[in-house]
């Protein structure tokens, strides 16, 4: 766990006063011995095979990063860093209760944790020297934390260049900020879509999808509600562990078979559709 303050940035607390803008934000990074499915605090890193590309990953609003914690150690496992941040104000344990309106501060805070992460992985010495490689990063999140990827990918004001690839669960554009672009050579885009998702639904996600620029995906999930395939519904969850990876692989990893992958890893009769525009 890091505790990454951006002293330029501030939230308001309950009682009025104020605070240099705070993200704790958990780091799961390849490690070595034998892949477990628990995490292990402080396990030594497997440093001769890194670096390794870098996931940032968004929860959703009144959430935490742990409600994430199977997908996201899957990706760690799988030869990634995953760094995902607890937004300051939407966090499920927020002071005072958290607050949605702080949304269109998240960009920049997604911004600010890549820049921490990849400062750490060039450092010299420390815990993750080594271990981020600058040069493949993605971006992701469920819900708000969705919004707040695509924006970082997509939106004129919070776009950064370093994003090399997006996952979306069950999101859609940040409302109130306008600017969002789908330029070609945009990053590729993996979109993920409950049909049953009340909170933002297929429309939501189809009115982003539909003007991206290719190459990009969109894996619906028949039946499928708002939070539960990101955490622990089954066979969702794994469908959405297995699409993701094959996806990073591709496209952070740049290996040619990975979205041919996705695309079968995607079609499960009864359970799964996928839409390829690679």
């Amino acid at each position: 766990m890091l505790r990454l303050v951006d002293p330029s940035r501030t939230i308001q607390l309950p009682n009025g006063e104020t605070e240099p803008r705070t993200l704790i934000t958990y780091v799961r990074y390849p490690a070595l011995g034998a892949a477990g499915l628990t995490d292990l605090p402080n396990a030594p890193a497997a440093r001769s095979d890194g670096p390794f590309p870098l996931v940032v990953f968004g929860h959703g609003f009144a959430l935490t990063p742990a409600s994430y914690a199977r997908i996201l150690q899957s990706w760690a496992r799988a030869g990634y860093v995953v760094a995902a941040p607890a937004f300051p104000l939407e966090n499920a344990e927020a002071p005072g209760g958290p607050d949605e309106s702080d949304l269109t501060n998240q960009p920049a805070d997604m911004r600010f944790v890549i820049s921490r992460m990849v400062a750490a992985g060039g450092a010299g010495s420390g815990p993750l020297a080594g271990l981020v490689d600058s040069t493949r990063i993605a971006v992701a999140g469920h819900s708000d934390g969705g919004d707040t990827a695509l924006a970082v990918a997509y939106n004129r004001s919070f776009r950064d260049s370093r994003v090399g690839a997006v996952i979306v669960l069950s999101g859609a554009e940040m409302p109130g900020v306008g600017g969002f672009t789908f330029p070609r050579g945009s990053p590729p885009l993996l979109a993920t879509q409950g049909t049953a998702d009340t909170v933002n639904p297929p429309s939501a996600t189809n009115a982003f999808f539909d003007v991206a620029q290719r190459p990009k995906y969109l894996l619906t999930l028949l039946g499928a509600e708002h939070l539960p395939p990101y955490s622990d519904q089954q066979p969702q969850l794994a469908i959405v562990e297995r699409v993701t990876l094959a996806f990073l692989d591709g496209y952070l990893k740049h290996r040619p078979s990975a979205p041919r992958r996705l695309v079968s890893l995607g079609k499960v009769p009864g359970t799964a559709t996928m839409i390829a525009e690679p």
